[in-house]
């Protein structure tokens, strides 16, 4: 999809982070804008940014509460119209330790990186499939969506089942006779709050833990959060990553090579496998 300028994007997670860098490429681009995120001060800040640049409307939403999602999609589109440029952004980095999981830990995790996306998708690709503008959607997930490389089981789960749905549907014939194309987005290190934020976002379980292996896991997650500020791509790059991908019709966007050795590995563990 060239045709940018006009289109109203969606956002979710579009006040801080990716969704963000995101936000400032497709303003530039000439998209106008529906943010939505659950941090009202980044709101405030993203709006203030961008209104010089284009139309901007924000929305504070729970992208796991389907009747919000419904309603905030009608308020974006009697504002700005027809939402043609879908970006189911919003997520958390899950971590937690196998002993410690819980249901509570699995509906959280998976409430907002899998079901986040498919209440998009279901708020969302009808709409676009009637309003006869074509489009395009944009899936996030993870490198760590295309190969385990020990992000933890709640993570890893919710990205892999992105990936996978976003692969399906980019191959839809449905789609594709209404001119939607679909992209899943794939980023490793980018230098962003993610882990701060998601940790203060975890719900609070009793642990069962020793002592020295909760602290391992604490300094873990912290110095994973500490990489991503020292060595990660800036959000800016990756939203123009993103708006190459969205141009292109990209099946995958992935921002660098980290994972390449894992993907190769897991590929060639994969073709063994299969009997001759």
């Amino acid at each position: 999809m060239t045709d940018i300028k006009g289109r109203t994007a969606f956002i979710t997670g579009g006040a801080n982070g990716i969704g963000l860098g995101i936000a400032r490429s497709f303003a530039r681009a000439g998209a106008k804008l529906a943010l939505t995120d659950i941090d009202s001060a980044a709101l405030a800040r993203a709006k203030e940014e961008l209104q010089g640049i284009t139309q901007v409307e924000t929305f504070m939403l729970d992208v796991r509460d389907r009747d919000a999602f419904e309603a905030t999609a009608d308020a974006a589109e009697r504002a700005l119209g027809p939402v043609t440029l879908l970006f189911n952004n919003a997520g958390v980095a899950a971590v937690s330790a196998i002993m410690n999981l819980n249901y509570e830990l699995w509906d959280w995790a998976l409430g907002i990186n899998l079901y986040g996306v498919i209440n998009g998708l279901q708020t969302f690709m009808k709409r676009m499939m009637m309003n006869g503008q074509g489009g395009h959607i944009v899936n996030t997930a993870s490198g760590a969506g295309l190969v385990a490389v020990g992000n933890g089981v709640l993570y890893t789960t919710s990205k892999f089942a992105v990936v996978g749905l976003s692969e399906e549907l980019s191959i839809s014939e449905e789609l594709k006779a209404f001119g939607i194309s679909t992209s899943v987005l794939c980023p490793a290190r980018v230098a962003t709050d993610i882990v701060k934020r998601s940790v203060e976002a975890t719900p609070k379980t009793e642990s069962s833990l020793r002592d020295e292996i909760k602290k391992k896991i604490e300094e873990s997650v912290e110095a994973a959060g500490k990489a991503l500020h020292e060595l990660g791509l800036s959000i800016d790059v990756v939203g123009d990553m993103v708006l190459k991908g969205v141009q292109e019709n990209a099946t995958f966007i992935i921002t660098d090579d980290l994972i390449e050795p894992a993907i190769k590995a897991r590929s060639e563990a994969i073709l063994k496998s299969i009997p001759k």
